[in-house]
């Protein structure tokens, strides 16, 4: 027979031994063992893709670059066409002008008729007269000149000479002379007033180159006095 004491003992022991057996079958979860991805292929593949992108936008820059210098080229092409169109239409009209065939049909001995011959394709019978078509009848193809006006060609005045002046445009002999005295004295009181001049202008600079050394003279005596003061002082 078990003792009272046991029995009490292992009553107590077994919600201690339960709880224990329940904490040691409660599930836990057990972590992920994480697989790190090797890191070679993924930065090789993002430089790859980086390389190919810059490769086709080089690529794509170049082809853009021909394009406009082949376009440039073509739009020069089509200006110098377009050009050489419209002076290809302007001699055209040039040629199409009624005054240039009739003058080249002159030149080939071409003239008008004064009656116009009518062929019979019939029988081959001309009718009307044939002589018209012998007659020159010269057509004026270029117009006439223009007349001058009168007021172009005024009518010429002739101007009388003056007392003492000949009719060649010679003076006399003696007002020649008097204008000749009167032009050398002229001269020769304007250059005595010239050199009385360029004299006053001398003197006034002389009197200045004085007054200056006067006053460089006396700075220079002032200077040398105070510096003779000073040394006085000084001893």
């Amino acid at each position: 027979m078990p003792s009272p004491v046991s029995t009490a003992a292992l009553r107590q022991r077994a919600p201690r031994l339960a709880e224990a057996a329940v904490e040691r079958a409660r599930l836990t979860v057990v972590p992920r063992a994480r697989t790190r991805a090797a890191r070679v292929p993924f930065v090789s593949l993002v430089t790859l893709l980086l390389l190919g992108g810059v490769v086709g936008l080089l690529l794509f820059n170049t082809s853009m670059q021909q394009s406009s210098f082949t376009a440039t080229s073509l739009e020069q092409r089509a200006t110098l066409l377009s050009a050489r169109e419209e002076s290809l239409g302007m001699q055209l009209e040039n040629l199409r002008d009624p005054q240039v065939v009739a003058r080249k049909a002159q030149q080939l001995g071409m003239r008008v008729p004064a009656a116009p011959l009518f062929l019979d394709l019939a029988d081959g019978s001309v009718e009307g007269d044939p002589a018209g078509a012998r007659i020159v009848s010269p057509v004026l193809l270029d117009p006439r000149p223009a007349a001058r006006p009168s007021l172009l060609d005024p009518p010429a005045t002739v101007v009388a000479p003056a007392e003492g002046v000949l009719s060649d445009g010679r003076g006399d002999a003696a007002a020649a002379e008097r204008g000749g005295r009167n032009g050398a004295e002229a001269r020769a009181e304007k250059r005595a007033e010239k050199q009385a001049k360029r004299a006053e202008k001398q003197a006034k600079k002389a009197e200045k180159k004085a007054k200056k050394a006067k006053k460089a003279a006396k700075e220079k005596a002032k200077k040398k006095a105070e510096q003779r003061a000073k040394k006085n002082r000084d001893a």
